[in-house]
């Protein structure tokens, strides 16, 4: 199950679960569009993969799969 982060690890814009700006690796590292699109240029400065669109969970599903509260935050690039 994603973890659905609440922010972008790079400039710490946040990032709401019905977020259609999210981008994310493999391993859940998660950016927002203007970080994932310019500077990372679709490549996740942690693991080195691809950053596709984050899905998104449907409404009715976050009440018993809620998303994370934990903001992560990295230098990235």
């Amino acid at each position: 199950m994603l973890e659905l982060r609440p922010n972008c690890e790079s400039c710490d814009t946040d990032l709401p679960p019905e977020s259609t700006d999210a981008w994310i690796c493999t391993f859940e590292c998660t950016w927002c569009t203007s970080c994932a699109t310019g500077k990372l240029a679709h490549k996740c400065p942690n693991c080195g993969g691809n950053l596709q669109p984050r899905p998104i969970r449907p409404a009715d599903k976050l009440a018993r799969f809620p998303a994370s509260t934990k903001r992560v935050l990295k230098d990235a690039a």
